[in-house]
């Protein structure tokens, strides 16, 4: 790659199969002018409704937005929730041929209340059980017949069942066979299981979650701790360690080191992590340095974080910011 135009180029010519917990993501927003007789509550005076994709769902979103193509695999509830969520992929022009409905689960659902920008409350409707035999050799079938369309698996993991260790192993075996490149976003109940896979992304949340250690100093010198930790339990090719408003932390294995996060407007730090994964991911199957790819990735994910609930990057933004960016320059 000679420049970042042709980076950015390169993401059209790009498949992406997303593996993961899919949410459809209510929004009820308004204004609150007073308190309720009936109990201390606020009264929301509803202004506007709103239905987005979601979870693993917001991934593709991400991959769509940058140029590529994706195809999301995964398990939702024969209901109408299931239904909403087909509706709104048919909406966004994305396939849903790597989709089951199931009778055996409900839909994720995360409905948000806000006040202007003030969150009010969330409610969940969630199965986090895994998925019954069926439903797992249905969405295996679904993997195995999709791959060969494809240039990078994402793991999206949200810790809502559709993966499993299981899941996990064939679907890794099935993509190193095929030479695919993997991408991972964990949480904490299948943290360890991915083993022998490309870029092992963790916020510092999870990975203390995931690890059971506990530190505060974000120092390079602790991360490093951190990231010897991590290796000596996930075996990954890279590792991505995101620090919220602290930036991004690398290691390769041969190459590690902190970037800092970029001013922004902090509106809400919803998706970041999914920007981050998808960003990442794509430029992994180009093959670029592994710095380059960490603070790409940093710059996106700061700026969904200036936008309000969970929104997918803006390429013309990202590419605009990317293009300023001594950090990327030096590679290309």
């Amino acid at each position: 790659m000679k420049s970042i135009e042709e980076v950015f180029e390169a993401f059209k010519g790009k498949t992406v199969l997303v593996v993961g917990d899919v949410v459809v993501d209510y929004y009820l927003r308004g204004n609150v002018s007073k308190i309720s007789k009936e109990a201390p509550v606020p009264v929301l005076t509803l202004e506007k409704r709103e239905r987005r994709l979601g979870g693993a769902a917001n991934v593709a979103m991400n991959i769509r937005a940058l140029g590529a193509t994706p195809i999301l695999c995964s398990v939702v509830g024969d209901d109408p929730d299931g239904e909403a969520f087909e509706q709104l992929l048919e909406y966004e022009k994305m396939p849903n041929k790597g989709i089951i409905r199931s009778q055996n689960r409900v839909t994720t659902t995360k409905l948000r209340i806000t006040s202007g920008l003030q969150h009010l409350i969330r409610v969940d409707n969630e199965d986090v059980h895994p998925l019954v035999d069926l439903d797992q050799k249905s969405l295996l079938h679904h993997i195995k017949n999709l791959l060969d369309e494809c240039d990078l698996v994402i793991f999206e993991d949200y810790d809502k069942g559709t993966i499993n260790p299981k899941v996990i192993k064939e679907t890794i075996k099935l993509a190193n066979e095929k030479n695919i490149p993997i991408a991972v976003d964990p949480k904490r109940r299948n943290f360890t299981k991915y083993q022998g896979v490309s870029i092992f992304k963790v916020n510092i949340a999870d990975l203390k979650d995931g690890l059971g250690i506990e530190f505060d100093a974000l120092e390079e010198k602790e991360l490093s701790d951190a990231a010897s930790k991590l290796k000596a339990s996930v075996n990954a090719d890279n590792y991505l360690i995101t620090l919220s408003k602290n930036g991004i932390f690398y290691d390769s294995g041969k190459e590690s080191g902190k970037l800092k996060s970029h001013p922004r407007q902090i509106v809400e730090v919803l998706g970041a992590g999914d920007t981050v994964i998808s960003i990442a991911g794509l430029c992994l199957t180009l093959g670029l340095p592994i710095e380059f790819i960490a603070e790409l990735a940093n710059i996106g994910g700061g700026m969904v974080c200036e936008m309000a609930g969970v929104v997918p990057i803006d390429k013309e933004m990202l590419f605009k910011e990317a293009k300023e960016n001594p950090i990327l320059g030096k590679y290309l």
